[in-house]
């Protein structure tokens, strides 16, 4: 799931609320900040909590757009082998930012409260 929108929206707190409904763990990390090794870090504790545990893991990837082609691709066998469930978030038009293997395994629907807006989930 790909949420966008302008900032203080809603879409960290969504994608917690979400985890929470799903009793899954949650994860967040920020484009910003974080690289594909953080990445394949969450990735690997979340394989070893779904194995172990039985404890399946929502990673929110915050500011997605910031990422380059190469550190989306890394996403992409986490979300192929349902090892994460990725909920990741931008300011940008993801049709625009976010590579399209990722926008083809992700669901849409509006996000923000103005229906005046191009705002959504993706």
């Amino acid at each position: 799931m790909i949420l966008w929108g302008p900032p203080g929206t809603g879409k960290t707190t969504l994608a917690y609320v979400v985890s929470k409904a799903t009793n899954k763990r949650f994860v967040e990390l920020s484009a910003i900040t974080a690289g594909v090794k953080e990445v394949r870090t969450v990735i690997d504790g979340a394989r070893r909590a779904t194995g172990g545990y039985g404890q399946e893991t929502v990673l929110f990837l915050d500011e997605i757009h910031r990422f380059s082609k190469a550190q989306q691709d890394s996403l992409l066998p986490a979300v192929e082998n349902r090892w994460v469930t990725l909920i990741a978030a931008t300011t940008e038009n993801p049709y625009f930012s976010v590579i399209s293997p990722l926008l083809s395994r992700s669901s849409s629907s509006p996000s923000n409260r103005s229906p005046t807006t191009t705002s959504g989930i993706c």
